[in-house]
């Protein structure tokens, strides 16, 4: 016993210190502890409740049916790149050459590693800029990068947007990538035109790359399209977009992402990728295709059932007193619950225990998001309706 506790030692000091130093993400306990009951309800999952449409499916099944199981080249499969700018084109009027400004990823989270680890050179102290709360991944992998993480923390009153202040006040001389997440996971906010107008002067003047990462960029519920910061003047040159198939067409489990940006950067992101990961799922690919050419209609009708999912919720926070911005993007909300002298964790945990309702603590997704609440709306009305009763009986009992 005593020799496997010594070896147990002798290998935990060999592992990569910046990864044992790393923090798990906070949302998979909470989902570990949701598997253990068989009543509770989740609304922690950030995943759209629908099946892929199928026509995409049958695409998937034809290309196995017809023996397409070979590696495709390593950035993807011509036809589907061509679809992926030919999709920038129509929706955010940026051109893209299929040839060397498009990668096909293993999902969505594949681009923004490789991004970061293309641009960053590591020992020497280059920073990204993070704006929490945000995805959880984005803090990990730019640490793996060897980059130094400089959070900054939104605002609640500036409805957790970045703002320009903010932004600058931020940067200092090692400051290289600013990562944009929006649409917002967790907490539904968007980034309007003029409030990219605003940050791209910044970014221009300091001369700043960006890893926008558009995930949600089809579920936008302002009334307006969604506006992609590298189609605003100078930006496209200094911008990777990472987007992907997941969210918007409910395609999550076939790990099909893609990242658009300038040919010198997407040339060694692709030389990573080769090594690492040869090419994204054949089958994927040819699916993903299908989806870009015919499934416009389908991300339309998933995205009105989000909106009266999104205002279903909404309403009924308020209802029972929960104060909560309007998100206007991705299939979150993200109320406060400062006012009950409770931390995060310990709300949610409380929750799931005495009403089994699962919801994701605000601090997940970093320290600013303390105090808040990640409730996902990708479910049905039916779950959403029970799932909100047994909180407004929560917020009753405890409410100061």
């Amino acid at each position: 016993m005593e020799e496997a506790d010594r070896n147990m030692k002798d290998i935990q000091e060999m592992l990569a210190r910046q990864v044992v130093e790393m923090k798990p993400s906070g949302i998979r306990r909470f989902f570990d502890l949701v598997s253990e009951m068989k009543d509770a309800i989740s609304l922690g999952v950030g995943e759209p409740d629908f099946d892929t449409p199928w026509h995409i499916r049958d695409e998937g099944i034809y290309s196995l049916e017809k023996g397409r199981t070979f590696y495709t080249s390593n950035a993807g499969l011509k036809e589907l790149r061509q679809e992926i700018a030919a999709y920038m084109r129509r929706t955010q009027g940026i051109s893209y050459h299929w040839s060397d400004e498009i990668l096909v990823t293993v999902g969505g989270s594949e681009a923004i590693d490789l991004m970061l680890r293309a641009m960053i050179n590591p020992g020497i102290g280059e920073e990204v800029l993070i704006p929490q709360p945000s995805y959880v991944s984005y803090e990990p992998c730019a640490m793996l990068a060897g980059a130094v993480p400089v959070i900054i923390d939104l605002k609640n009153e500036n409805q957790f947007r970045l703002t320009a202040q903010e932004l600058e006040a931020a940067i200092t001389p090692k400051s290289k990538i600013l990562v944009l997440p929006f649409p917002n996971n967790p907490t539904g906010a968007v980034m309007e035109r003029e409030d990219l107008e605003a940050i791209a002067e910044v970014i221009l003047r300091h001369d700043l790359y960006v890893l926008s990462d558009e995930i949600y960029s089809a579920l936008n519920y302002t009334g307006s399209p969604h506006v992609s910061i590298a189609s605003l003047p100078g930006m496209q040159e200094r911008t990777v977009v990472v987007n992907g198939f997941s969210k918007a067409y409910a395609m999550t489990g076939w790990r099909m992402g893609w990242a658009c940006g300038p040919a010198p950067i997407l040339k060694q992101m692709t030389k990573i990728h080769q090594f690492a990961i040869m090419c994204a799922p054949t089958t994927s690919q040819y699916a993903g295709v299908e989806a870009l050419r015919n499934g416009d209609e389908d991300v339309e009708t998933m995205r009105q059932s989000y909106d009266q999912r999104r205002r279903f919720v909404l309403h009924a926070l308020e209802e029972m007193g929960l104060p909560c911005f309007e998100p206007l993007g991705a299939f979150y909300i993200f109320p406060c619950i400062k006012g009950f002298g409770m931390s995060s964790e310990e709300f949610a945990e409380r929750l799931l225990e005495e009403e089994r309702v699962a919801i994701v603590p605000g601090n997940a997704f970093g320290d600013s998001g303390e105090g808040f609440l990640r409730i996902s709306y990708a479910y049905s009305i039916t779950s959403l309706r029970e799932a909100l009763s047994r909180l407004e009986r929560f917020v009753k009992r405890h409410r100061h």
